[in-house]
């Protein structure tokens, strides 16, 4: 199992990982909360060890921006700070457990094998990155942008959401019925040309200013994006 400590306080962070991966866990470090915060929502984990008070970001503005990930990975909060309303805090933010520095190891195991059992069973998906990446171009999905070769790109709204799907299927052959409906949410209508119109609008902007061409037809079956040989 995969466990994220994310503690600044270097001995506290070394005598879990220490005890963790005696029991056989895998564990990663992070020392303060935006690192944590970026390598909780880029990467799939068992379980997250988090202190509360940390440097650059709140273990509570960590733990928040987790779950506005859509992340169910269970949480684990740590604190010298003890009060019920502090509990309450963090476990408003997200958290599912919350244990009070100073702490004996035996409990944090404890607490640890509980957490990791609630979500055995349950699949552990990466979080989808923000990025689409392929070749020189890259893709936004957050901000609405497109770059390639760093040179901002201008889409409509479709040809957006054409180059998304294109960059999610790279090197698979995509005939017009399946971009209608997946770009469109249309049945493909065989009398209109109108995915033609669209991909070659594309291309004007993706392709036509660069050496390289990235968007290829493929005769009777649709087009592929892919780095011709």
């Amino acid at each position: 199992m995969n466990i994220l400590i994310v503690e600044d306080e270097p001995k506290v962070a070394a005598f879990i990982q220490k005890g963790l991966q005696e029991n056989n866990y895998t564990v990663t470090l992070a020392y303060d909360g935006h690192y944590g915060s970026k390598l909780a929502i880029e990467n799939a984990y068992d379980l997250i060890i988090l202190d509360v008070i940390l440097p650059v970001q709140s273990g509570i503005e960590v733990c928040k921006n987790i779950r506005n990930h859509n992340n169910r990975v269970p949480i684990l909060m740590l604190t010298a700070l003890g009060t019920t309303e502090d509990k309450v805090l963090g476990l408003d933010s997200g958290a599912d457990d919350y244990l009070v520095k100073p702490f004996q190891f035996s409990e944090l195991l404890a607490r640890v094998r509980s957490l990791t059992r609630r979500n055995d069973g349950s699949p552990k998906i990466k979080p989808e990155s923000k990025f689409l990446r392929f070749a020189d171009v890259l893709l936004d999905q957050e901000g609405k942008t497109v770059t390639r070769a760093n040179q901002q790109i201008k889409l409509t709204a479709r040809e957006f959401k054409l180059l998304e799907y294109f960059l999610k299927n790279t090197g698979k052959v995509l005939d017009r019925a399946r971009i209608a409906e997946n770009v469109w949410d249309i049945n493909f209508d065989t009398g209109t040309n109108m995915i033609d119109v669209y991909v070659n609008y594309l291309r004007n902007k993706l392709d036509k200013p660069f050496h390289e061409k990235l968007i290829h037809t493929v005769v009777g079956m649709g087009y592929v994006m892919r780095i011709q040989e």
